[in-house]
């Protein structure tokens, strides 16, 4: 019972996060997870791989509730959505093959540098406001960078938010909608990525019940159901703050997370 309120609670941040910052969740999941599934009977030389893959098949209902209610609300460009959707359903699945063969060590160090690089674009770079509300970009420059995105966020566990949004800004795309964009499309590279790393990973990857592959059932759905309620919650927010002293705080946040990593690494 104990683990499963984890699991919840997990998914309620994450969810909240997906929301609120269209980044972040999937950091947070994939730390935790590295830190608790082996407690599970995760093979350690398995734990970031699993942690990694459960994270991305939990990631698809978050992005989902999130998506949802930025729907609701007019902040997801279909159009957009729909042309980098082949791009990151084959990076995703591109990215799983590629950090199946990796190390589990080095997927750390991939984890912990993008930590560090995310943080510092929260830190660094001033969020631009405005946008162009009538804006919807297309055409297959979002595919091609949709198979960039897919690549890396399967490679370090996340919906892609901390790529997608910081493009579609820079293209012109109100920040708001972006988030939302960006949420639809983090379904789509959970799906992607969760499927590579439950359909390519070695045979009895996992040797636990509830396992797919690297897939971890029982983590991936615990976190979801949570996360899943979490999310709207997330988008309210988005819609009324700023954030800029909370994304501070959570960039701090993943500085240490990073360092957590790079030292589990060692």
């Amino acid at each position: 019972m104990s683990l499963l309120l984890l699991y919840l609670a997990l998914g309620a941040c994450a969810g909240v996060l997906a929301g609120l910052l269209g980044i972040g969740g999937g950091l947070v999941l994939v730390g935790a997870l590295a830190w608790l599934l082996p407690t599970q009977g995760v093979p350690a030389d398995a734990a970031m791989h699993a942690a990694l893959a459960s994270s991305l098949a939990s990631i698809v209902l978050t992005a989902a509730s999130s998506a949802r209610a930025h729907h609701r609300r007019g902040s997801v460009l279909w159009p957009t959505v729909a042309w980098m959707v082949p791009g990151v359903l084959l990076g995703g699945w591109l990215g799983s093959r590629f950090a199946i063969a990796l190390d589990g060590n080095v997927l750390r160090w991939c984890v912990a540098g993008y930590c560090w690089i995310v943080a510092a674009q929260m830190l660094l770079v001033q969020p631009k406001s405005g946008g162009d509300a009538a804006l919807v970009p297309q055409g297959p420059g979002y595919t091609l960078a949709g198979g960039g995105i897919g690549i890396v966020s399967a490679i370090v566990g996340i919906g892609g938010g901390s790529l997608t949004v910081p493009l579609l800004v820079w293209r012109g795309v109100a920040p708001v909608r972006a988030v939302g964009t960006s949420s639809a499309c983090g379904i789509f590279i959970g799906l992607g990525s969760a499927l590579g790393y439950a359909l390519q990973a070695p045979a009895d990857a996992l040797p636990l019940a509830g396992a797919m592959g690297y897939v971890y059932l029982p983590a991936a759905i615990g976190v979801a159901l949570a996360s899943v309620l979490a999310a709207p919650l997330g988008t309210r927010l988005a819609h009324a703050l700023s954030g800029p002293a909370l994304k501070r705080v959570f960039a701090v946040f993943l500085l240490v997370v990073g360092c957590a990593f790079a030292y589990s690494a060692l």
